[in-house]
């Protein structure tokens, strides 16, 4: 049965690559005798470099990906040196799992809606300074990509605080940071000079995973990042809407560019990587030993925004005039909603449906190859895990799209969810790993010393023990497969709605009360889940369960000692 999953897991996980490339490599070729082109060319080519702005869109995807990455990668750091160990980290642990619940299209409509000219928190600034005209300064579609590198930046944050966990439990930071303060080093220089070159080189793939998405990403960067020009996976998008069937060349040649694009940056973060912790190491043992780093305050920033955004949302929706400079609208109504609670019912039924299957498939896959690992000790390639994080999904989806018009019949419906287990895979096996490395395999080993068989082992031993970890890994299974729209847009053809694809229509359509209805439901959706699964692992906690079997025996005793002898 491991065999089979593990079978199952890499074709699902390396299957895709095949049609994935070759489709969209046939089609930069300008192949595609379905549509007239029976002769490879480079007119493709001529027609992406010949584009007015394509350079420069290029340009700004590069900057804004890979400052977003940095930034996220800086405020991480700062976070973890100046909270780890203390009394708030477990304040923050508890806040990341309601802050990765809330998705990156709904995190995007409440932050337009917040720092737009006319947003709240400008709102804030003209009733505090007297002004009566919305301000001209935006962080909404503004040229340079300020407000889309500040989005990316806040909402990948807690991604790499999640992954830390992990990293920094396997690397035993408590021992090295009790060895170099015995040196002298205080506290922010033992982790600049011996924690982050061990931690930066162990979150390679966590933020490889978020460099990708920060150059790739297209839902995001159409309701925050520049529109005129636009950055390159959003213009190459818009190639592949064209009406112009004969212009696909030019959409398949811009996706290969972005994913080369992608590729030389990621090889460049490597090998900056490696100067930093391997070919220049004097920094970490020369210079002074007391450092003083800013952070303390910083996660308080980062889980702010997004607390402000909620009812950001809840209020524009039920907002009917709301003239600036007001803090609160002047007239209210509730039309919106009932406008928009039938098609809400069924955008959220598809959203469920896509979830729930490929959050529980992508789920037995993971459980499945992390046991043939611990049985057979044999793992999941790494490449494998980190294929569907590391390629732009334009670059691979279109193959796949091009692949599926070949095949009879309609597959948009399972092709949909397959992407969606593709996506979702990854993240739900990065958030068991950890669980599973620290688990004591001694323990079912004794339990198989006793008689059990390995089955009976796993239920009554592991599973108790683990089954919080699962049911986070499945929540977080459902809030990458609720974010997912260029899978559900590209290989659903047009034929599967859901809430993600609903709300990047209508923030693009200007109407904020709408968009505030569809980013709020969006963001309450995966809230929910995340909700049930924690509620869930609380009590099926095996400790919390032991816990209150003894406060149940300490109150017992107590009572019958306080009888009186007769």
């Amino acid at each position: 049965m491991l065999r089979l999953l593990y079978v199952m897991t890499l074709t699902v996980c390396c299957l895709p690559l095949i049609p994935g490339l070759g489709g969209v490599l046939l089609s930069a070729a300008s192949y595609l005798p379905a549509l007239g082109l029976n002769e490879p060319n480079l007119d493709g080519w001529h027609a992406m470099t010949s584009w007015p702005g394509s350079g420069t869109a290029l340009q700004l995807s590069l900057f804004t990906g890979v400052t977003a990455t940095l930034l996220a990668i800086l405020m991480t750091f700062l976070i973890l040196q100046r909270c780890w160990g203390t009394q708030g980290w477990n304040r923050i642990e508890k806040w990341l799992s309601p802050l990765l619940a809330m998705p990156h299209v709904a995190f995007a409509i409440g932050f337009a809606l917040t720092f737009s000219p006319s947003g709240w928190l400008f709102r804030l600034f003209a009733a505090l300074t007297g002004e009566t005209e919305p301000y001209l300064w935006s962080l909404v579609q503004d040229s340079q990509g300020f407000g889309l590198i500040l989005a990316l930046a806040i909402k990948e944050t807690p991604f790499l605080l999640l992954m830390s966990l992990s990293v920094l439990k396997q690397m035993q930071v408590d021992r090295l940071l009790t060895a170099s303060r015995s040196l002298g080093y205080n506290a922010s220089a033992s982790w600049l000079k011996v924690v982050f070159p061990q931690w930066l080189t162990k979150m390679r793939f966590p933020i490889y995973a978020v460099l990708a998405y920060g150059m790739s990403v297209v839902d995001v960067a159409m309701i925050l990042g520049p529109s005129s020009p636009s950055t390159f996976a959003v213009l190459v998008w818009q190639w592949f809407n064209d009406p112009d069937l004969t212009q696909v060349p030019r959409a398949a040649a811009g996706a290969i560019a972005l994913f080369v694009a992608c590729f030389g940056v990621l090889l460049l973060y490597r090998l900056a990587e490696y100067f930093l912790v391997k070919g220049w190491q004097s920094w970490q043992f020369s210079g002074s030993k007391t450092y003083s780093l800013p952070g303390k305050y910083l996660f308080g920033f980062v889980a702010l925004l997004p607390v402000i955004i909620i009812p950001v949302l809840l209020v524009w929706s039920f907002a009917l005039r709301w003239r600036f400079p007001s803090l609160w609208p002047t007239r209210t109504t509730t039309r919106f909603w009932e406008q928009e609670v039938g098609n809400l019912l069924e955008l959220a039924a598809n959203s469920l449906i896509l979830g729930l299957v490929s959050a529980s498939v992508a789920l037995v896959f993971a459980i499945g190859c992390l046991e043939y690992r611990d049985k057979y000790h044999k793992s999941v390639p790494q490449l494998v895990i980190a294929i569907p994080m590391l390629i732009p999904q334009l670059s691979i989806l279109f193959g796949i799209q091009i692949a599926i018009y070949m095949l009879p019949g309609q597959w948009h419906v399972p092709a949909t969810i397959w992407a969606h287990i593709l996506f979702a895979f990854p993240y739900v096996y990065l958030a068991l790993d950890g669980p599973w490395h620290s688990f004591d395999q001694r323990l079912t080993q004794t339990a198989r010393s006793l008689g059990h068989s390995a089955w009976k082992a796993w239920v009554s031993v592991k599973l108790p023990i683990v089954l919080p970890a699962i049911l986070l890994a499945w929540a977080v299974g459902l809030s990458v497969s609720f974010a997912q729209y260029l899978p559900t847009q590209l290989l659903g053809a047009g034929r599967i709605t859901t809430l993600t694809t609903e709300a990047v229509s209508l923030a693009s359509g200007q109407d904020r009360r709408i968009s505030a209805i569809y980013g709020l439901i969006q963001a309450f959706l995966p809230l929910v889940f995340f909700g049930i699964a924690l509620a869930a692992s609380r009590i099926a906690d095996p400790q919390r369960r032991l816990a209150r079997h003894a406060d149940k025996q300490v109150s017992s005793n107590e009572l019958i000692s306080t009888k009186p002898n007769h």
